[in-house]
């Protein structure tokens, strides 16, 4: 293959490449920000194997499975992870005394500010030292490519040739530059690794606390523990106020999240595009959902997109030592983005 500095030994090319080695080696500069969104999507209630509602008119779901056998989302909403989420919840709502509305939305925002808050900044540290090494990637890119050039033409390789040798080294020396660096970009996906999980699983304790699914708690606190136009945390938001401000905070996250992208590529656009489709999606799920989930996933959002503007902050970048050059208003210039893509696209 090709290597770095190397030779050719027992059949296999190896091209010298003058001075990458020693750029590879050389430390590069410090990091950059980025983004974190939050992921709000919905998870359904449970079906039975009727089908059928609830009293409450909330969607019951089984995952099938033989006579007597508990299909898969019984198996997970009976899980350890999902039990120990009950606890939690009910711990907090007993040391507390809140009524379980405020209850709610203070666990959600101690777990996102406690545990996913940290992973996000961990996020914005990796994906700003991968912007880092963006212009150190182009340069030895550019020097690859000479030298391919010039072995080329020494072993008469037809262009596909010269491509397959070029790519390949390259991917091992990107590799070899985010373990220097130690910014691979992976380790930028442990925040959805940690808060997907968790969201589930906070989810369906919210779910089963409200259903009394296996009759360990109480339930009138959930039904005199709501407020204004939801009381009873039990059933669904039957005035769908809840499920349509959940709606359009994931859009308004995701709308911020693109306006990051300067030339978004036509992949990054469909993506875009079906997650504005899952965020309507998410509405009239959580008009079927108890009012405690639909509550849960709406203040989750609203925590999550306030954590976005947080990570914007310059004052967070100077306290994460990132280096790459950014606004020193970043709020001016994103109500400046939003009224440009907005507004004046649109003719007002």
């Amino acid at each position: 293959m090709l290597s770095v500095g190397g030779s050719l030994r027992s059949g296999v090319l190896r091209i010298p490449v003058r001075g990458l080695c020693s750029a590879v080696n050389r430390k590069s500069p410090g990091p950059g920000p980025v983004c974190s969104g939050p992921p709000s999507a919905g998870l359904p209630a449970a079906w039975t194997r009727s089908g059928s509602r609830t009293s409450t008119g909330v969607r019951r779901f089984s995952g099938g499975g033989g006579p007597g056998a508990p299909g898969w989302y019984s198996r997970l909403s009976d899980s350890a992870p999902v039990h120990l989420c009950e606890d939690f919840l009910v711990g907090v709502q007993q040391v507390s005394g809140l009524p379980w509305w405020l209850s709610i939305a203070m666990a959600t925002l101690s777990v996102r500010t406690v545990v996913t808050l940290p992973l996000a900044a961990y996020q914005l540290i990796i994906l700003a030292k991968v912007e880092v090494l963006q212009e150190e990637i182009s340069e030895l890119a550019k020097r690859l490519r000479y030298e391919v050039s010039l072995r080329a033409r020494e072993r008469g390789w037809t262009e596909k040739q010269s491509r397959f040798q070029f790519q390949k080294n390259l991917r091992r020396i990107v590799s070899q530059l985010y373990i220097r660096d130690n910014c691979h970009p992976f380790k930028a996906s442990l925040l959805v690794w940690v808060q997907l999980p968790l969201w589930i699983s906070l989810s369906l304790a919210l779910r089963n606390l409200s259903l009394d699914q296996y009759g360990q708690t109480d339930q009138s606190g959930l039904v005199a523990g709501g407020t204004l136009w939801i009381p009873d945390l039990t059933v669904p938001d039957s005035t769908w106020i809840l499920p349509v401000c959940l709606g359009l905070t994931n859009l308004l996250i995701l709308e911020v999240f693109s306006l990051q992208r300067v030339n978004p590529s036509r992949f990054q656009r469909i993506v875009t595009n079906v997650i504005r489709g899952f965020s309507v999606l998410m509405v009239p799920i959580a008009a079927t959902v108890p009012s405690s989930m639909a509550l849960y996933w709406f203040i989750s959002s609203l925590v999550g997109f306030s954590h976005n503007l947080l990570l914007r902050s310059p004052a967070i970048h100077k306290l994460l030592k990132l280096r790459t050059q950014r606004s020193d208003s970043p709020y001016r210039d994103l109500l400046s983005a939003i009224i440009t893509k907005y507004c004046c696209q649109s003719g007002y």
